[in-house]
C-alpha cells in the first residue's frame, strides 16, 4: 500500500498507473473505500488517496512485473514524472498442524489463532516428558535429540518459501519467540542428517540466509513445561523476512503461529484398566495372592514393584497417579509423581519413565498427607447444568473451607491441577480424616444405565441400621474380626459404645457435607448414589477418624471386577452381612465383587486395597481440544 501525498512530485493533481498482467491496482481513498481497480485511464489525485498493489502469481525471476505511475499537471498532455516500480512476488508461510489432522497443511487461514470445540482450530504441542534409549533423564531437560525417534514426540512445523531461484544477497529470515515463551519451548531444524537446537531456553532468535525461492526448511517444536499457575499455555512463534538497509536489516513480512500445550489428563476408574501396580513387602504375600487372583480374573498386566525398589513403601496409589498427554499426531502416558517422596520415590523414574511414557512431578517443602496421592481422583465424563465435563473432574481433598488451620494440598500441586483446564477441579473436605483421603468414603464404579456410573459413598448411618437390624433378629452377640490376630468384637458393644455412635454421626455429617457438594458439582441425583456400609473411631491422639474395619469403598476397580477389602464382619449362617449388603447393592450392575483379605498387611497400617494399588488405564477416546470451554 502506497501513499500518493508522499510519492506524487509538486504541481501534481492527476495521475495513471499501468501494471503488468499479473499485478492487480486498487485505488483507495482516506477511509480505504475502494475507489478503482483494475486499468483506469486517469484519476483525480487527493490527499490521502492510496494505491493498493497486489500480485497474484508467484515470479519465476527477480523484478519480472511493474508498475507504472505517471503524474500531471494542469497539462493532461505533458507529464509532470513518473515513477517504475519493479516488484517480485514470493510466497512465504510459517505452517503448522493448524486443523488438528495430524498433518502440517499449507498456509492455514487458522494458523495464527486458537479456538477450543469440534470446529475448532490452531495446533498442539506436547510436553516431550518421555525418556528415550540413550537420554539421561527427561527428553524435555535434553538441549539435543538423542534419537531420531524422539522426533515422534514433537510437533512439526514448516517454513515454506517460492520464488525466484535467487534473490539479491542479503535477504534474511527469523524465526522467533517472546521472552515469556523461551522456558516453554525448545525448536529444532532438520540439516542435513542432524538436528539443530536453534529456540527455546536461552535462544529467543535464529535467522537463515533467504538464498532460494522454492524450499522448506523443517523444524521440531518440544514442549518442555506444563501450563501452570505462572505458565500460560499458548506459546507463539514469529516469523519475518528481513531487507538488507544501509545498517542491518528491516523486517518487510511478518506472520505468526500459535500452539497450545497439551494438558495433563487424569484417568477415572470407569475406563479400561490396562496395567496394575501394586508392592511386596514382608507382610503381604497373602494379600499379594488374593489380589494376583483379582487381577489374572480381570486379564489385565500385572506389575508387582519389588522390596528393594519400595523400600518397604507399600503405599503406590499415594506415590503416583497415571495420566495421559494427546496431540493429533502423537498420544503417550504420563505419570504425575507426586511430592510426598518416601520410599517408591524412585519408582516412576527407574520403573516408568522410559520410550514413550512421560513423567512429571511438582515438589513442595513442606508436605503433609494430604499431598499423597489417595487424596486425588477424577470423576467420569458429568454434564452440569448443561455444562459438559467429557473428560470429568478432578476431585482433591482439603480442609473444611471455613477453617484457617488445617490441611491442605500442597499449592504447586493444586496450582498444576486447575491450569490443565479440561478436568476443573472440585475440592471436598476430607481433613477430618487422619490420612485425609478423598479414596477413604468414597469412588466411581461403572454402570450400564444413567450416567453410565455410580458414586459409592461409605455411610456410618447404612451401617449403624445393619447392626440394628441384626441386633434385632438375635445376633447381637455375634462378634466381628473372629480369627484375625486382633480382639473381637460383638454387634452389641458396637452398639452400645455410645461415644462410638455419636463420632460415627459426626462422620456421617462430614460425609454428608461431601455429598451435597458433588451431588452439585457433578450433576447428580440420589439415585447416582450408592451408600457402602462403614465405620469409623476416633484416634486418641490426633483426634481424627479412622477405619473401624476394613473400609470398602476403598477398592480398586478393573472393570466389571472389584478387588474389595474383607471387612471381616459377623458371620451369620456363614456369611458377612457387610459384603451381602454390598453385593446386593453392586452386583445387579453387572459388578462382580470380590473381597480380599488386607486385614494386617494394610488396614493395620490405616490403609486398604486402593491405597496399596494403582492402574494405568485406556485413554479417553474424547479429544480434549473438541472440548467446548
Amino acid at each position: 500500500m502506497l501513499s500518493f501525498s508522499r510519492l506524487a512530485p509538486l504541481g501534481s493533481r492527476f495521475f495513471e498507473v499501468h501494471s503488468s498482467s499479473g499485478v492487480k491496482c486498487s485505488i483507495l481513498d482516506v477511509h480505504n473505500v475502494t475507489v478503482a481497480a483494475d486499468q483506469v485511464a486517469r484519476w483525480i489525485l487527493n490527499n490521502g488517496t492510496l494505491l493498493v498493489i497486489t500480485m497474484e502469481k508467484i515470479s519465476k525471476q527477480v523484478n519480472d512485473n511493474k508498475v507504472t505511475v505517471i503524474f500531471y499537471g494542469d497539462e493532461l498532455d505533458k507529464p509532470v514524472d513518473k515513477i517504475v516500480f519493479q516488484l517480485t512476488a514470493i510466497f512465504i508461510s510459517l505452517d503448522v498442524d493448524a486443523d488438528r489432522d495430524g498433518n502440517v497443511e499449507k498456509n492455514n487461514p487458522n494458523k495464527g489463532s486458537w479456538k477450543w470445540g469440534p470446529n475448532g482450530h490452531g495446533a498442539i504441542l506436547l510436553v516431550n516428558c518421555d525418556k528415550e534409549i540413550g537420554s539421561a533423564g527427561s527428553d524435555r531437560y535434553d538441549d539435543t535429540v538423542p534419537v531420531f525417534e524422539d522426533l515422534g514426540d514433537m510437533s512439526h512445523m514448516i517454513l515454506r518459501t517460492e520464488g525466484p531461484d535467487s534473490l539479491p544477497p542479503g535477504y534474511k529470515l527469523q524465526l522467533y519467540i517472546s521472552a515469556s515463551d523461551k522456558d516453554k519451548v525448545q525448536v529444532f531444524r532438520h540439516d542435513l542428517s542432524k538436528m539443530i537446537n536453534v529456540l527455546g531456553r536461552k535462544k529467543l532468535s535464529t535467522v537463515m540466509d533467504y538464498t532460494k525461492g522454492n524450499n522448506e526448511y523443517h523444524f521440531f517444536v518440544e514442549g518442555i513445561m506444563f501450563p501452570d499457575e505462572k505458565i500460560r499455555s499458548l506459546v507463539t512463534f514469529n516469523l519475518s523476512l528481513l531487507e538488507p538497509m544501509i545498517q542491518g536489516h528491516a523486517p518487510i513480512f511478518t506472520e505468526h503461529v500459535i500452539f497450545r500445550l497439551a494438558p495433563w489428563i487424569m484417568l477415572p476408574n470407569t475406563l479400561a484398566p490396562q496395567e496394575v501396580f501394586v508392592c511386596s513387602v514382608s507382610n503381604n504375600a497373602k494379600f499379594l495372592k488374593e489380589f494376583s487372583a483379582l487381577v489374572e480374573k480381570a486379564e489385565c498386566k500385572l506389575t508387582v514393584c519389588p522390596e528393594e525398589m519400595n523400600s518397604r513403601d507399600r503405599w503406590i496409589q499415594d506415590e503416583i497417579e497415571f495420566g495421559y498427554i494427546q496431540a493429533p499426531h502423537k498420544s503417550f502416558p504420563v505419570v504425575l509423581d507426586s511430592p510426598r517422596n518416601s520410599g517408591l520415590m524412585m519408582f516412576p523414574y527407574k520403573k516408568l519413565l522410559g520410550p514413550d511414557f512421560g513423567h512429571v512431578t511438582r515438589q513442595s517443602n513442606f508436605v503433609n498427607s494430604l499431598d499423597s496421592f489417595g487424596n486425588l481422583e477424577v470423576s467420569p465424563p458429568v454434564t452440569v447444568n448443561g455444562k459438559e465435563y467429557p473428560m470429568g473432574r478432578i476431585i482433591i481433598g482439603s480442609a473444611f473451607p471455613t477453617t484457617s488451620d488445617g490441611r491442605n494440598m500442597a499449592k504447586v500441586v493444586r496450582d498444576f491441577l486447575y491450569a490443565q483446564k479440561v478436568q476443573s477441579p472440585i475440592e471436598l473436605f476430607s481433613d477430618w480424616l487422619l490420612v485425609g483421603h478423598v479414596d477413604e468414603f468414597m469412588t466411581f464404579v461403572p454402570a450400564p444405565d444413567r450416567k453410565g456410573f455410580r458414586l459409592l459413598l461409605v455411610s456410618p448411618d447404612d451401617c449403624c441400621k445393619l447392626f440394628k437390624k441384626l441386633q434385632k433378629e438375635g445376633h447381637g452377640e455375634t462378634q466381628m474380626f473372629e480369627n484375625l490376630d486382633t480382639k473381637p468384637i460383638k454387634i452389641n458393644e458396637i452398639l452400645g459404645n455410645q461415644n462410638l455412635l455419636d463420632y460415627n454421626a459426626y462422620v456421617q455429617q462430614c460425609i454428608d457435607w461431601n455429598r451435597d457438594a458433588l451431588k452439585k458439582e457433578l450433576g447428580l441425583d440420589e439415585q447416582d448414589i450408592i451408600d457402602i456400609p462403614g465405620l469409623f473411631k476416633l484416634h486418641e491422639k490426633l483426634n481424627q477418624a479412622i477405619a473401624f474395619f476394613p473400609d470398602m469403598v476403598n477398592m480398586i476397580i478393573l472393570g466389571k471386577y472389584l478387588g474389595i477389602p474383607k471387612p471381616f464382619g459377623p458371620l451369620i449362617n456363614g456369611k458377612c452381612p457387610l459384603e451381602s449388603a454390598v453385593r446386593s447393592a453392586l452386583e445387579p450392575l453387572g459388578l462382580d465383587c470380590n473381597f480380599i483379605d488386607d486385614f494386617a498387611s494394610y488396614h493395620l497400617k490405616k490403609g486398604d486395597v486402593h491405597c496399596g494399588s494403582n492402574v494405568c488405564r485406556k485413554p479417553f477416546s474424547f479429544k480434549w481440544w473438541n472440548m467446548e470451554m
